[in-house]
């Protein structure tokens, strides 16, 4: 089955997805994955597993951007996620090449601050 390319709205879902359970963030048609303040992983979606190859029992605790991917510890990725924490503000929405052990693949992020249900970063991956 392809992946279909969709493009998240932030307005939408910034208010409704800290009120998601673990059920319907499973059920959402592009990767969601939710960062506390330091970047350590809370919640990591079935469909981003299918994108990543990554079980969520392995990356759920670890740091997103040092232990499970590096790659993104650049200033567009990793510094978009530190301004936003320290505004306590971010929607930034980029393309990035995710060097998976699968191979290379692009896709589109978003990535938005939400405080709810506490303050975190929800970073949605979509393929291109």
């Amino acid at each position: 089955m392809p992946v279909q390319k969709i493009e998240v709205d932030a307005e939408s879902i910034i208010h409704e997805i800290g009120r998601l359970g673990p059920e319907e963030l499973d059920a959402l048609p592009f990767g969601a994955i939710q960062l506390d303040r330091s970047g350590t992983i809370l919640a990591y979606n079935r469909t981003e597993e299918r994108f990543a190859g990554l079980r969520r029992e392995d990356v759920i605790g670890k740091n997103f951007f040092s232990d499970v991917a590096p790659c993104t510890r650049v200033r567009r990725f990793f510094g978009a996620f530190q301004e936003g924490i320290e505004r306590r503000s971010l929607n930034e929405v980029f393309d990035f090449l995710f060097n998976f052990k699968s191979g290379p693949r692009e896709v589109r992020i978003r990535m938005i601050y939400s405080e709810m249900p506490k303050s975190c970063v929800w970073i949605f991956v979509t393929p291109m």
